[in-house]
């Protein structure tokens, strides 16, 4: 891939940039208590590879309890993102300063929903980006390729001039139906084992580049690194 630079890199959120995986399973625990009848167990949670609040929950419980589990799932985020959210992933922070340097123009497609999207804005100060999109911006979620496909138009930038990057088979698909190129982010892999199923199971895909470390990312993009 070298000699090819990018107009613009997106970037999914959670799991890529920031690590908010105890803060959001505490959060999904507390909210789903209710209408479960117990709270869910970690295992649970994970085995349903949750990627969109809402659609996650409404898959879990149903539409008609969707709206106020939601809505109590978010007062859990907002009060429990001090304590429980891990911050940005070693690197993170250096990467992005360093891209915006080398005049990549950013933006985040995330699963997240905007309320809980602006409460981790305003706690780790992430900086500028040119687009975000939302959960709450399109009807058909990752993998599915509308968001990506959505902030390629807000920029202006064409598919095959911009990188998506993310931690999960279903960016790496949402990317690549988009037509960008794709790019895994292996940093966060880092349970006994974890990096290497995540390897295996985005080997059919094919994706670009594999980074180990967000400095990794950088050198490959950044003619001055």
């Amino acid at each position: 891939m070298s000699g090819w630079h990018p107009a613009a890199v997106l970037f999914d959120l959670d799991g890529t940039l920031v690590d908010t995986y105890r803060l959001y399973l505490e959060c999904y625990r507390r909210a789903l208590a209710p209408y479960l009848g117990y709270p869910p167990r970690d295992n649970e949670i994970v085995s349903r590879r949750p990627s969109s609040e809402r659609r996650f929950l409404e898959e879990w419980i149903g539409v008609e309890h969707t709206a106020a589990c939601h809505a109590a799932m978010l007062e859990h985020y907002r009060a429990l993102h001090g304590a429980l959210g891990e911050g940005l992933y070693d690197g993170v922070r250096e990467m992005l300063a360093a891209l915006r340097a080398g005049g990549l123009r950013l933006g985040i497609v995330t699963g997240k929903g905007r309320t809980a999207w602006e409460t981790t804005e305003r706690a780790l100060e992430l900086g500028s980006f040119e687009v975000v999109v939302t959960d709450d911006d399109v009807r058909r979620p990752k993998p599915d390729p509308e968001g990506v496909l959505a902030a390629l138009r807000a920029l202006g930038v064409p598919a095959a001039d911009a990188l998506y990057v993310g931690d999960s088979a279903g960016d790496l698909r949402a990317g690549r139906s988009a037509g960008t190129r794709v790019a895994a982010a292996l940093w966060p892999k880092t349970a006994p084992g974890e990096r290497d199923a995540f390897v295996e199971e985005i080997r059919p895909l094919a994706p670009d580049w594999a980074f180990e470390h967000p400095a990794d990312l950088t050198r490959a993009l950044v003619r001055w690194c």
